[in-house]
Protein backbone atom coordinates (compact mmCIF):
# COMPACT_ATOMS: atom_id res chain seq x y z
CA UNK A 1 0.00 0.00 0.00
CA UNK A 2 1.47 3.48 -1.21
CA UNK A 3 1.55 6.65 0.88
CA UNK A 4 -0.36 8.37 -1.97
CA UNK A 5 -3.04 5.22 -0.96
CA UNK A 6 -2.86 6.18 2.61
CA UNK A 7 -3.03 10.08 2.32
CA UNK A 8 -6.10 10.17 -0.42
CA UNK A 9 -9.06 11.11 0.83
CA UNK A 10 -11.78 8.40 0.89
CA UNK A 11 -15.17 8.98 -0.70
CA UNK A 12 -18.17 8.02 1.54
CA UNK A 13 -20.00 4.91 0.35
CA UNK A 14 -23.11 5.69 -1.35
CA UNK A 15 -22.53 9.09 -1.22
CA UNK A 16 -24.49 10.93 -4.30
CA UNK A 17 -22.29 13.53 -6.60
CA UNK A 18 -24.81 15.98 -8.59
CA UNK A 19 -23.45 17.34 -12.13
CA UNK A 20 -23.45 21.25 -12.42
CA UNK A 21 -26.97 22.55 -13.17
CA UNK A 22 -25.59 24.37 -15.87
CA UNK A 23 -23.83 21.37 -17.50
CA UNK A 24 -27.26 19.33 -17.17
CA UNK A 25 -29.06 21.92 -19.21
CA UNK A 26 -26.37 22.37 -22.09
CA UNK A 27 -26.55 18.32 -21.95
CA UNK A 28 -30.01 18.47 -23.06
CA UNK A 29 -30.15 21.17 -25.07
CA UNK A 30 -27.95 19.47 -27.16
CA UNK A 31 -29.84 15.76 -27.51
CA UNK A 32 -33.34 17.85 -28.29
CA UNK A 33 -31.59 19.93 -31.08
CA UNK A 34 -29.53 16.75 -32.19
CA UNK A 35 -32.72 14.65 -32.67
CA UNK A 36 -33.27 15.10 -36.57
CA UNK A 37 -37.51 15.71 -35.85
CA UNK A 38 -36.52 18.83 -34.11
CA UNK A 39 -34.95 20.43 -37.36
CA UNK A 40 -37.70 18.91 -39.34
CA UNK A 41 -40.27 20.17 -37.02
CA UNK A 42 -38.51 23.68 -37.27
CA UNK A 43 -37.90 23.71 -40.75
CA UNK A 44 -41.76 23.22 -41.79
CA UNK A 45 -43.22 26.09 -38.74
CA UNK A 46 -40.44 28.26 -41.26
CA UNK A 47 -42.27 27.13 -44.06
CA UNK A 48 -45.76 28.72 -43.18
CA UNK A 49 -45.20 32.20 -43.31
CA UNK A 50 -43.78 31.46 -46.40
CA UNK A 51 -46.59 29.93 -47.69
CA UNK A 52 -48.84 32.53 -46.70
CA UNK A 53 -46.86 35.63 -48.27
CA UNK A 54 -46.89 33.68 -51.55
CA UNK A 55 -50.92 33.12 -50.82
CA UNK A 56 -51.60 36.52 -50.45
CA UNK A 57 -49.71 38.01 -53.24
CA UNK A 58 -51.47 35.71 -55.77
CA UNK A 59 -54.46 35.53 -54.19
CA UNK A 60 -55.12 39.48 -53.98
CA UNK A 61 -54.92 39.60 -57.92
CA UNK A 62 -54.37 43.01 -59.93
CA UNK A 63 -56.73 45.12 -58.18
CA UNK A 64 -55.86 44.52 -54.46
CA UNK A 65 -56.47 41.84 -51.91
CA UNK A 66 -60.12 41.01 -50.90
CA UNK A 67 -61.55 39.48 -47.94
CA UNK A 68 -61.97 40.49 -44.73
CA UNK A 69 -60.27 39.63 -41.00
CA UNK A 70 -56.62 39.81 -40.15
CA UNK A 71 -55.47 37.90 -43.58
CA UNK A 72 -57.01 41.34 -45.30
CA UNK A 73 -54.20 43.47 -43.32
CA UNK A 74 -51.70 41.62 -44.99
CA UNK A 75 -51.89 44.12 -48.63
CA UNK A 76 -48.81 45.93 -48.46
CA UNK A 77 -48.30 45.45 -44.43
CA UNK A 78 -45.82 42.77 -44.27
CA UNK A 79 -45.13 43.62 -40.51
CA UNK A 80 -48.36 42.09 -39.85
CA UNK A 81 -47.20 38.56 -41.57
CA UNK A 82 -44.94 37.22 -38.16
CA UNK A 83 -48.69 37.84 -36.40
CA UNK A 84 -50.50 36.09 -38.73
CA UNK A 85 -48.06 32.76 -39.04
CA UNK A 86 -48.05 32.75 -35.26
CA UNK A 87 -51.72 32.94 -34.80
CA UNK A 88 -52.22 30.07 -37.56
CA UNK A 89 -49.32 28.02 -36.07
CA UNK A 90 -51.04 28.91 -32.90
CA UNK A 91 -54.11 26.71 -33.36
CA UNK A 92 -52.72 23.29 -33.95
CA UNK A 93 -49.26 23.01 -35.25
CA UNK A 94 -47.09 24.17 -32.55
CA UNK A 95 -49.18 22.88 -29.80
CA UNK A 96 -48.70 19.54 -31.61
CA UNK A 97 -45.03 20.20 -31.69
CA UNK A 98 -44.80 21.12 -28.57
CA UNK A 99 -46.58 18.16 -27.57
CA UNK A 100 -43.86 16.33 -30.09
CA UNK A 101 -41.00 17.82 -27.91
CA UNK A 102 -43.01 17.09 -24.40
CA UNK A 103 -43.27 13.66 -25.30
CA UNK A 104 -39.62 12.78 -26.25
CA UNK A 105 -38.69 14.25 -22.98
CA UNK A 106 -40.13 11.55 -21.22
CA UNK A 107 -42.39 8.66 -22.77
CA UNK A 108 -39.30 8.84 -25.53
CA UNK A 109 -36.51 8.01 -22.85
CA UNK A 110 -39.02 5.59 -21.34
CA UNK A 111 -39.91 3.35 -24.47
CA UNK A 112 -36.03 3.81 -25.33
CA UNK A 113 -35.22 2.51 -22.09
CA UNK A 114 -33.10 5.64 -20.62
CA UNK A 115 -35.13 6.98 -18.31
CA UNK A 116 -35.29 4.35 -15.78
CA UNK A 117 -30.79 4.76 -15.59
CA UNK A 118 -31.46 8.69 -15.62
CA UNK A 119 -33.90 8.22 -12.39
CA UNK A 120 -31.57 5.66 -10.40
CA UNK A 121 -28.46 8.26 -11.30
CA UNK A 122 -27.87 10.80 -8.80
CA UNK A 123 -29.21 13.98 -10.46
CA UNK A 124 -32.52 14.20 -8.82
CA UNK A 125 -35.67 13.29 -9.99
CA UNK A 126 -36.59 16.90 -9.60
CA UNK A 127 -33.62 17.97 -10.99
CA UNK A 128 -34.53 16.00 -13.71
CA UNK A 129 -37.91 17.30 -14.94
CA UNK A 130 -36.37 20.70 -14.53
CA UNK A 131 -33.44 19.74 -17.01
CA UNK A 132 -36.42 17.96 -19.31
CA UNK A 133 -38.85 20.43 -18.65
CA UNK A 134 -36.05 23.63 -19.54
CA UNK A 135 -35.20 21.51 -23.48
CA UNK A 136 -38.66 21.83 -23.97
CA UNK A 137 -39.29 25.15 -23.38
CA UNK A 138 -35.99 26.58 -25.11
CA UNK A 139 -37.24 24.20 -28.06
CA UNK A 140 -40.51 25.91 -28.18
CA UNK A 141 -39.39 29.69 -28.20
CA UNK A 142 -36.96 28.86 -30.87
CA UNK A 143 -39.85 27.76 -32.85
CA UNK A 144 -42.08 31.03 -32.17
CA UNK A 145 -38.96 33.29 -32.46
CA UNK A 146 -38.23 31.15 -36.38
CA UNK A 147 -42.19 31.86 -37.32
CA UNK A 148 -41.34 35.48 -36.43
CA UNK A 149 -38.30 36.10 -37.81
CA UNK A 150 -38.94 34.56 -41.26
CA UNK A 151 -42.58 35.86 -41.18
CA UNK A 152 -40.66 39.55 -40.52
CA UNK A 153 -38.00 38.59 -43.18
CA UNK A 154 -40.28 37.13 -45.96
CA UNK A 155 -43.24 39.79 -45.14
CA UNK A 156 -40.70 43.41 -45.95
CA UNK A 157 -39.53 41.43 -49.16
CA UNK A 158 -42.53 39.86 -50.78
CA UNK A 159 -45.06 42.22 -49.21
CA UNK A 160 -43.51 45.21 -48.40
CA UNK A 161 -44.05 47.92 -46.00
CA UNK A 162 -43.60 51.41 -44.69
CA UNK A 163 -45.07 50.79 -41.35
CA UNK A 164 -47.14 48.71 -39.35
CA UNK A 165 -51.31 49.29 -40.10
CA UNK A 166 -52.70 48.49 -37.56
CA UNK A 167 -56.14 47.05 -37.44
CA UNK A 168 -57.30 50.28 -35.95
CA UNK A 169 -56.29 52.18 -38.98
CA UNK A 170 -52.99 54.00 -37.35
CA UNK A 171 -49.33 53.36 -38.58
CA UNK A 172 -46.75 52.41 -36.37
CA UNK A 173 -42.82 52.65 -36.84
CA UNK A 174 -40.45 50.19 -37.66
CA UNK A 175 -39.47 49.85 -33.72
CA UNK A 176 -43.17 50.22 -32.37
CA UNK A 177 -43.62 47.11 -35.35
CA UNK A 178 -40.98 45.07 -33.86
CA UNK A 179 -42.06 45.54 -29.94
CA UNK A 180 -45.45 44.31 -31.36
CA UNK A 181 -44.01 41.61 -32.83
CA UNK A 182 -41.95 40.47 -29.69
CA UNK A 183 -44.98 40.47 -27.20
CA UNK A 184 -46.94 37.96 -29.92
CA UNK A 185 -43.98 35.92 -29.90
CA UNK A 186 -43.28 35.46 -26.37
CA UNK A 187 -47.08 35.52 -25.77
CA UNK A 188 -47.34 32.77 -27.81
CA UNK A 189 -44.13 30.98 -26.87
CA UNK A 190 -46.11 31.18 -23.08
CA UNK A 191 -49.54 29.65 -24.57
CA UNK A 192 -47.73 26.57 -26.07
CA UNK A 193 -45.38 26.09 -22.57
CA UNK A 194 -48.82 25.46 -20.89
CA UNK A 195 -49.59 22.77 -23.67
CA UNK A 196 -46.01 21.43 -23.14
CA UNK A 197 -46.85 21.60 -19.36
CA UNK A 198 -49.99 19.37 -19.47
CA UNK A 199 -48.14 16.99 -22.30
CA UNK A 200 -45.16 16.36 -19.84
CA UNK A 201 -47.53 15.13 -17.05
CA UNK A 202 -48.67 13.08 -20.23
CA UNK A 203 -45.65 11.70 -21.24
CA UNK A 204 -44.88 10.78 -17.44
CA UNK A 205 -47.68 8.13 -17.36
CA UNK A 206 -46.96 6.34 -20.36
CA UNK A 207 -44.29 5.32 -21.82
CA UNK A 208 -45.51 5.84 -25.71
CA UNK A 209 -45.01 9.14 -27.44
CA UNK A 210 -47.48 8.82 -29.87
CA UNK A 211 -50.14 8.90 -27.10
CA UNK A 212 -48.79 11.62 -25.48
CA UNK A 213 -49.26 13.97 -28.90
CA UNK A 214 -52.31 12.25 -29.53
CA UNK A 215 -53.92 12.95 -25.80
CA UNK A 216 -52.73 16.77 -26.47
CA UNK A 217 -54.18 16.76 -29.84
CA UNK A 218 -57.13 15.59 -29.06
CA UNK A 219 -57.12 17.71 -25.80
CA UNK A 220 -56.90 20.81 -27.84
CA UNK A 221 -60.16 20.08 -30.38
CA UNK A 222 -61.73 19.48 -27.41
CA UNK A 223 -60.92 22.50 -26.02
CA UNK A 224 -61.84 24.51 -29.06
CA UNK A 225 -65.41 22.59 -29.58
CA UNK A 226 -66.20 23.89 -26.02
CA UNK A 227 -64.96 27.41 -26.81
CA UNK A 228 -67.72 27.23 -29.72
CA UNK A 229 -71.06 26.47 -27.84
CA UNK A 230 -73.13 29.55 -26.84
CA UNK A 231 -74.74 27.42 -24.08
CA UNK A 232 -71.04 26.93 -22.09
CA UNK A 233 -70.43 30.25 -22.24
CA UNK A 234 -70.00 29.98 -18.09
CA UNK A 235 -66.99 27.65 -18.92
CA UNK A 236 -64.85 29.40 -21.70
CA UNK A 237 -63.01 31.94 -19.87
CA UNK A 238 -61.46 28.77 -18.02
CA UNK A 239 -60.63 26.89 -21.71
CA UNK A 240 -57.17 27.36 -22.33
CA UNK A 241 -57.56 28.03 -26.36
CA UNK A 242 -60.39 30.83 -25.59
CA UNK A 243 -57.95 32.99 -24.91
CA UNK A 244 -55.45 32.48 -28.21
CA UNK A 245 -57.93 35.08 -30.62
CA UNK A 246 -56.56 37.94 -28.14
CA UNK A 247 -53.98 37.17 -29.47
CA UNK A 248 -55.04 39.56 -32.00
CA UNK A 249 -54.98 42.70 -29.93
CA UNK A 250 -51.32 43.28 -30.73
CA UNK A 251 -52.49 44.88 -34.12
CA UNK A 252 -54.53 47.13 -32.43
CA UNK A 253 -54.06 51.05 -31.41
CA UNK A 254 -54.04 51.29 -28.84
CA UNK A 255 -53.28 47.89 -27.63
CA UNK A 256 -56.42 45.98 -25.35
CA UNK A 257 -53.85 44.31 -22.60
CA UNK A 258 -56.89 43.06 -20.79
CA UNK A 259 -57.42 39.86 -23.19
CA UNK A 260 -53.37 39.28 -23.12
CA UNK A 261 -53.30 39.41 -19.57
CA UNK A 262 -55.97 36.99 -19.04
CA UNK A 263 -53.97 34.64 -21.71
CA UNK A 264 -51.54 34.76 -19.83
CA UNK A 265 -52.76 33.63 -16.31
CA UNK A 266 -54.80 31.23 -17.58
CA UNK A 267 -51.36 29.11 -18.97
CA UNK A 268 -49.62 30.06 -15.96
CA UNK A 269 -52.74 28.36 -14.33
CA UNK A 270 -52.41 25.05 -16.85
CA UNK A 271 -48.64 25.45 -16.38
CA UNK A 272 -48.69 25.10 -12.74
CA UNK A 273 -51.11 21.99 -12.78
CA UNK A 274 -50.01 19.96 -15.74
CA UNK A 275 -46.36 20.44 -14.51
CA UNK A 276 -47.24 19.57 -10.71
CA UNK A 277 -48.59 16.57 -12.05
CA UNK A 278 -45.55 15.72 -13.73
CA UNK A 279 -43.69 16.10 -11.10
CA UNK A 280 -46.36 13.91 -8.81
CA UNK A 281 -45.69 11.23 -10.98
CA UNK A 282 -41.76 11.55 -11.70
CA UNK A 283 -40.97 11.75 -8.21
CA UNK A 284 -43.62 8.92 -7.59
CA UNK A 285 -42.06 6.74 -10.58
CA UNK A 286 -40.53 3.45 -10.10
CA UNK A 287 -36.97 3.61 -11.09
Amino acid sequence: MTAATLTAPSRPVGGATHAPITRLLRSELTVVFRRPRTWIALALLAVVPIVIAIGTEVGRGPRGGGGGGIISSLVDNGFVLPIVALTITLAVLLPLVGAMWSADALAGESSNGTLRALLMAPVGRVRLLVVKSFGVAVAVLAACVLIAAVGMITGLIVIGSHGMITLSGTTLSFGAALGRVAIATGWVAVQVWAVCAVALAVSACTEHPMVVMAATLAGAIVLGVLSSIPSLDWLQPYLLTNAWSSLTDVLRDPMPTSGLVHGIAEAACYGVIGWSFALARVVTKDG
